[in-house]
């Protein structure tokens, strides 16, 4: 590990620098993306009461929800240490950042029509943009240093909660005593612990140049997926809204 701060011992490898995409890397995702929709699928069955299934007490549905935003964010602090090895342009990581950020918007938007009473005001998308700054800001800083720091941000929210956190414009902190009333909520902390886990490891990777990330399996029906995260996180819902709609309505089952 070098010391926070410092310079790489050694330059960002040639080879990383070519590499646009590793197909292990968008399989993990696309696997992250596919387990989304499946349970987005089973919500979505709740919500029009095909079946029954209790999303906010169940451990069988709270632990995947855990697991598909774990996967989510260790994918995308690896996909920032790679970033950072080839040295992304400052107008690449806005551009993206912008669409994020939109994106999130927007779905703060949409839920709000759908759940008025607790719609996302920062759940994965919003999670991710602010998780991405302190990334770009401190976070690579550290490189693989930050490992050091993943065990205090995971337990953050368990030694430092307080009730004074538990208002909607510091809650994003995650430092709560109570968990807010929302669909979707995926704060700073814990959060930016798996996020800095990915990017910790990815920059032990980069060390030997990505080859251990090289060799991951690609599957490519999930890489697929995994190459488009924000496009199919942002039109699956509609999609799978509207056709149990359509399905419901064509068996007589909405009136």
């Amino acid at each position: 590990m070098r010391a926070p701060g410092a310079p790489d011992a050694v330059a960002a490898p040639a080879a990383a620098a070519r590499r646009v995409r590793f197909g292990g890397l968008d399989t993990l995702r696309g696997v992250a993306i596919a387990w989304m929709v499946s349970f987005h699928f089973c919500f979505d069955l709740n919500w029009f009461g095909v079946a029954r299934f209790d999303f906010y007490r169940s451990p069988w549905w709270l632990d995947q929800r855990i697991a598909i935003v774990s996967l989510f964010l260790l994918c995308a602090g690896l996909s920032q240490s790679w970033g950072d090895a080839r040295e992304r342009a400052a107008g690449a990581f806005w551009k993206r950042w912008g669409q994020i950020f939109g994106c999130g918007l927007l779905v703060a938007g949409g839920s709000y029509l759908a759940f008025p009473d607790s719609f996302i005001y920062f759940g994965i998308l919003q999670g991710v943009a602010a998780m991405l700054l302190l990334h770009r800001y401190l976070g690579r800083r550290f490189g693989a240093w930050m490992l050091l720091l993943v065990p205090l941000l995971l337990l953050a929210p368990s030694l430092w909660g307080s009730a004074a956190f538990d208002g909607r414009w510091l809650n994003w902190t995650g430092l709560i005593a109570h968990k807010p009333i929302t669909e979707d909520y995926v704060p700073l902390l814990p959060w930016y612990g798996v996020f800095a886990l990915g990017a910790g490891v990815g920059a032990l990777l980069r060390r030997d140049d990505f080859r251990l990330l090289a060799r991951l399996p690609t599957l490519p029906p999930l890489a697929w997926l995994g190459r488009r995260p924000l496009t199919i996180y942002m039109v699956h819902q509609p999609l799978l809204i509207g056709a149990l709609w359509l399905a419901l309505k064509a068996h007589g089952a909405l009136h």
